[in-house]
């Protein structure tokens, strides 16, 4: 590894790190489970941006690195970044259109939901997508969106400001960037979400 991609790539993992903290922090005494009030846009999307730089920027490194190696990594690396933050700063502001604060038995469902996403095809093609090289950060965003987000709903099913759930969310999904697809784990996940959602439902 060449002292510039080391130096970038640290500096992405310094830049999650310091998104966990800021998220951390906002995200005090706001976790009230399914009835969690989003608050207002600014608020919202002050919170969500730290949120997704923390949880997904770590499982976007080996992209980040292919791309370390353009003519101007210096350029490169921050630009691929942003425009794949910018792809879940939509989301952000689609979740806040569509999120209303909700019970246990929509929670529920919505878990369910996410586990049986899991096993679908479209999630398989997505996440062997971001594990391929891609043109550009919101290309990858788009395929790692695809990946992820039936378990950003169970996020936002059962706790939308609440840390616990997004460490739990945010090492599922690093695990799934960086990681090869394993039948027997990831269909343990499917049945495990989908196991969690019906005890919640009931």
């Amino acid at each position: 590894m060449t002292a510039t991609r080391a130096a970038l790539l640290t500096a992405v993992l310094a830049v999650a790190a310091t998104a966990w903290v800021l998220s951390i922090q906002q995200m005090e005494g706001m976790d009230m489970g399914v009835a969690t009030d989003l608050g207002s846009l600014r608020f919202f999307v002050a919170a969500w941006i730290p949120m997704m730089a923390a949880m997904m920027l770590p499982g976007a490194l080996p992209a980040l690195a292919r791309h370390s190696d353009a003519e101007r990594p210096a350029l490169a690396v921050p630009q691929f970044a942003v425009a794949y933050l910018a792809a879940w700063t939509v989301v952000g502001l689609v979740v806040y259109a569509l999120y209303r604060p909700h019970g246990t038995v929509v929670a529920g469902v919505l878990t369910v939901a996410a586990g049986v996403y899991e096993l679908t095809p479209l999630k398989r093609a997505c996440r062997r997508r971001c594990r391929e090289d891609v043109r550009s950060g919101a290309q990858f965003g788009v395929y790692c969106i695809g990946s992820s987000i039936g378990l950003m709903l169970v996020l936002l099913a059962l706790g939308a400001m609440s840390v616990l759930w997004m460490v739990v969310v945010a090492a599922v999904v690093v695990a799934q960037k960086l990681l090869p697809p394993i039948v027997v784990v990831d269909a343990s996940v499917a049945i495990a979400l989908v196991g969690l959602g019906i005890a919640i439902a009931v």
